[in-house]
């Protein structure tokens, strides 16, 4: 491809060298690129791409899109400069594609807790359909039935597009992402031509990168703020920033509610520890899921499916049979009639989600024992929180190690334990090992009695001095109760 066709729809500040130029590739990272490749200098949170310039154009770039052109310029090479490299790599990594996304139905979902869910279960619906259709979560990547390992939430621009452009080669007509905050803020979405963009809610999180909780907000904000005309942005307006997300979008508004009037309208009838009777929009439908938040997520998947154009009856059959997304308030039962409950929950938020639905389900005359820990290398202010929120709603605590990454475990627990009251330390647990904590649970629970282990849900692995080692934690409960 032709560089100048690559530059449709970039804002250049100033260009220096041929644009006429054969382009075969695009790469941010030096290392990948080849002869003929266009550079990407970006400034990153801890690298500048700037400072290796010279090393892509030893390995062979005819172009460097920047912010700064350096002060010596190769005879050989075109010079692009731009406000934001990030950006513009969006915009030309769509171009070099054949912008895939305009040749979808492309739905986003942003938001704290609940995108993995949405996602996944409308990718499964077009399935049961008979709809081809791609999705992009943090559990995995899909084309059809087709699954990829996932690297991150929101994979990078070029990912991105070559994973469109692969859905598109394969038929799909709809594909299903989630936007992380740290995507839209580095600009991993630019470029891409969304037909739905849902908010699902914001809590503590991420506070690590964003520093406040107001920056937070405003970065899941520009995803709504860059919607074209056509487009429909759907909220959440249970949740305070809800209507935040749709102040100066451009697109059609949508509002769902358990609460309040709203354009799509639901209320729990009644909650099992098998599922949900709910009443959405005046029809009643039995659903597989457990839990308000999960209701929220329900809710959620009937208007972005009824906005793409569905029937409501169609869309009611396929909520009655969606199975929850794995690891996801996933239920282990033991033989001797104990449950668990495996679930992602590690902000705040999300694990006060799943004690609240399991807290309101018991009787009472069951233990809820908690087995939880805290990521490290993240925001540290939600850890005595986590801790504090496991105490309130449980009858026993075990405090454990999560994905500790490059901190000691020990650090991450003393952290966490700052946050149990003096009445809860009895009845409270520190164990390091996670398959110990997880063991000490099974043996302490009684037939009846709940336990929730959460914080990893699907993961298979534990993350420790930049190492990933196999750890399941479905594996391990089962193992403890004896199933395998």
């Amino acid at each position: 491809m032709i560089l100048k066709n690559l530059l449709n729809e970039v804002v250049t500040l100033n260009v220096d060298g041929s644009l006429e130029v054969e382009v075969n590739g695009l790469a941010f990272d030096s290392r990948k690129v080849e002869k003929g490749f266009v550079f990407f200098a970006i400034t990153g949170t801890h690298t500048d791409g700037h400072q290796f310039i010279q090393k892509a154009i030893d390995l062979g770039a005819c172009a460097v899109v920047c912010q700064q052109v350096p002060a010596q310029l190769a005879a050989h090479v075109s010079y692009i400069m731009v406000s934001d490299p990030a950006q513009a790599l969006g915009i030309m990594a769509a171009n070099f594609y054949g912008n895939p996304s305009r040749k979808l139905k492309l739905v986003g979902i942003t938001g704290t807790n609940g995108k993995t869910t949405t996602v996944s279960l409308l990718h499964r619906m077009m399935l049961n359909l008979g709809h081809k259709a791609g999705l992009i979560s943090t559990i995995n990547y899909q084309i059809n039935d087709q699954v990829f390992s996932s690297t991150h939430t929101t994979p990078d621009q070029l990912q991105l597009n070559n994973l469109m452009q692969q859905m598109v080669e394969a038929g799909c007509e709809y594909c299903f992402m989630e936007v992380s905050s740290h995507a839209i803020d580095q600009q991993r979405i630019a470029g891409l031509d969304f037909d739905v963009a849902m908010f699902s809610n914001i809590t503590h999180d991420h506070l690590d990168y964003h520093q406040t909780f107001s920056a937070y907000i405003q970065a899941k904000k520009k995803f709504f703020d860059r919607l074209k005309p056509e487009a429909f942005a759907l909220t959440n307006i249970d949740d305070k920033n809800g209507m935040v997300m749709l102040q100066n979008t451009k697109a059609s508004k949508r509002s769902y509610s358990l609460q309040t009037m709203a354009d799509f309208k639901a209320k729990i009838i009644e909650a099992h520890f098998d599922g949900t009777l709910m009443n959405i929009d005046g029809n009643e439908v039995w659903t597989h899921f457990v839990g308000r938040f999960n209701a929220y997520n329900l809710l959620a998947v009937y208007a972005a499916a009824v906005l793409l154009g569905f029937s409501t009856d169609d869309v009611l059959v396929q909520l009655s049979v969606l199975k929850p997304v794995s690891g996801r308030f996933e239920i282990i039962r033991s033989t001797l009639g104990a449950y668990a409950v495996v679930d992602y929950a590690h902000t705040p938020d999300a694990l006060e989600n799943v004690l609240t639905a399991i807290d309101n389900m018991r009787t009472k005359n069951e233990q809820l024992i908690c087995v939880v820990g805290a990521g490290g290398d993240r925001d540290k202010t939600k850890r005595p929180k986590m801790a504090a929120i496991a105490c309130r709603f449980s009858n026993k605590v075990i405090l454990t190690s999560d994905n500790p990454r490059t901190e000691k475990p020990a650090d991450i627990l003393a952290d966490m334990e700052a946050g149990v009251d003096a009445l809860s330390r009895k009845n409270t647990l520190i164990i390091e090992n996670r398959r110990e904590a997880i063991k000490t649970a099974a043996l302490l629970a009684q037939p009846g009695d709940i336990i929730l282990i959460a914080g990893k849900g699907h993961e298979d692995y534990q993350e420790i001095n930049g190492v990933k080692h196999h750890f399941d934690d479905r594996e391990e409960i089962k193992k403890a109760f004896g199933i395998i």
